[in-house]
């Protein structure tokens, strides 16, 4: 018999949320509430709700999401955008009104008969697995394992989304053009802000599939070395090298920048990986790369920022991306990134920012998923494949609605005669 579940759902959500339901529920029985109109909330199964129980929230959602027991129909961008309420802190201004204690107490009482009181499902197997204590940050060890976590997903799957190009940051759009165009202006755009040349030696840091690597060997002729700390990575990029004949100018290694000591370098990139590095070792990374730099060498730090706080020690890393994408990742303010690389010692000469660069890429990203899911489920998991979609997706949203960012900031080893040698005018940068 129906326990008209999408109903009494409906009903808790809008206390909730102080306010009507703004995306029409379908429930595991059938019944359905809400607006007449897509996207509709898939509610396949109770444990759904009791996960979000048992976990009040984003991650909560996301395990229920990653089970296939909560899913969209219809358009996956305005689901997301419907739910922000539940997904992301309400804005300050917004004058709803928030039930009292109290009657949020009654709510889970409702909730829980709805769900039925049953111990927690365990977490799907994608969740990442730590000891209760935790362990020490960003050791050698757990960064290891943080990035094999991501990365070494399969490098067949990460073709199928990434496509081509193989490169796994934002991109550098014009109006029109492929993603693969986009991509290759990127990697060009940072040649250019490191005035590589003949002979140049180039560290890539966290060199991921070696596209950017082999971009400026073959087109600036420079002597460069990859780093990354994805086995899979680093054998696919190897591959790449010898199939373009580049093996006399390119070397991959899997290495942590901490272990990197055969400087100096003329140029060092660093694309999409100091989101890893954590607030505890930013200054550390920091005063690596500038020791790996010759005086007068240049850094290009390409980084996702998000937006700071009127308290920073509120700051709380995102439990989704947490357990099932970047595990250990943190985001910074851009200004407290430009204020570690000059406490480093670096002269900071400029930053440009990409955000809605990158919304375009993640929109691309998740269109070649959505196209060839069924192959992107054969090449992983059912579950994995929905953490992607769902991460790509939200983050778009993220860089769409400014609630993050990411920049490109050229810095310079600046020698003692304060010779930067970075031209007066760079209208080629851009």
């Amino acid at each position: 018999m129906p326990d008209d579940a999408a109903p009494r759902l409906a009903a808790l959500a809008e206390e909730l949320l102080g306010g009507p339901l703004p995306i029409r529920i379908r429930a595991w029985d059938g019944s359905e509430a809400g607006p007449e109109r897509d996207p509709v909330l898939v509610v396949r199964h109770r444990r759904a709700l009791r996960r979000f129980l048992w976990r009040p929230g984003e991650l909560g959602l996301a395990r229920a999401w990653v089970a296939g027991e909560l899913d969209v129909e219809g358009d996956l961008y305005t689901a997301l955008d419907h739910l922000a309420g539940l997904l992301w802190e309400r804005d300050p201004d917004d004058a709803r009104p928030r039930p009292r204690p109290a009657r949020i107490a009654a709510l889970a009482r409702d909730a829980l008969s709805l769900a039925r009181p049953l111990p927690p499902p365990p977490p799907p197997p994608e969740e990442v697995r730590r000891r209760r204590s935790g362990g020490a940050l960003h050791t050698l060890r757990r960064d290891k394992a943080a990035v094999s976590h991501h990365y070494d997903v399969g490098n067949d799957f990460y073709s199928l989304v990434l496509g081509p190009s193989m490169v796994y940051s934002c991109a550098y759009w014009d109006d029109g053009g492929t993603l693969e165009d986009a991509q290759a202006a990127k990697l060009d755009l940072v040649c250019r802000k490191l005035g590589l040349k003949e002979g140049d030696r180039l560290l890539d840091v966290g060199c991921g599939w070696g596209s950017m690597v082999l971009h400026a060997a073959r087109e600036y002729g420079v002597r460069a070395v990859g780093i990354t700390l994805s086995a899979e990575q680093a054998a696919y990029a190897r591959k790449r090298v010898a199939h373009a004949g580049l093996g006399d100018r390119i070397e991959i290694r899997v290495q942590d920048y901490r272990e990197t000591a055969d400087g100096p370098y003329d140029a060092i990139s660093s694309i999409g990986m100091a989101e890893h590095v954590g607030s505890q070792r930013y200054g550390e990374y920091a005063r690596v790369l500038h020791r790996l730099l010759r005086p007068g060498g240049r850094l290009l730090n390409h980084q996702i920022a998000r937006r700071p706080l009127a308290d920073e020690d509120d700051y709380a890393i995102d439990e989704f991306i947490d357990a099932y994408v970047f595990p250990d990742g943190e985001l910074s303010p851009i200004g407290t990134t430009v204020d570690q690389l000059e406490r480093a010692g670096f002269e900071v000469r400029d930053t440009q920012a990409l955000r809605e660069h990158y919304a375009l890429t993640l929109r691309r990203w998740v269109a070649n998923l959505e196209a060839r899911w069924a192959k992107a489920v054969t090449l992983t998991t059912p579950g994995r494949a929905r953490v992607w979609r769902l991460y790509m997706a939200a983050s778009a949203l993220s860089f769409e609605h400014n609630r993050i960012g990411v920049n490109q900031v050229l810095a310079v080893r600046t020698p003692a005669t304060g010779d930067s040698g970075v031209p007066l005018r760079q209208p080629e940068w851009r």
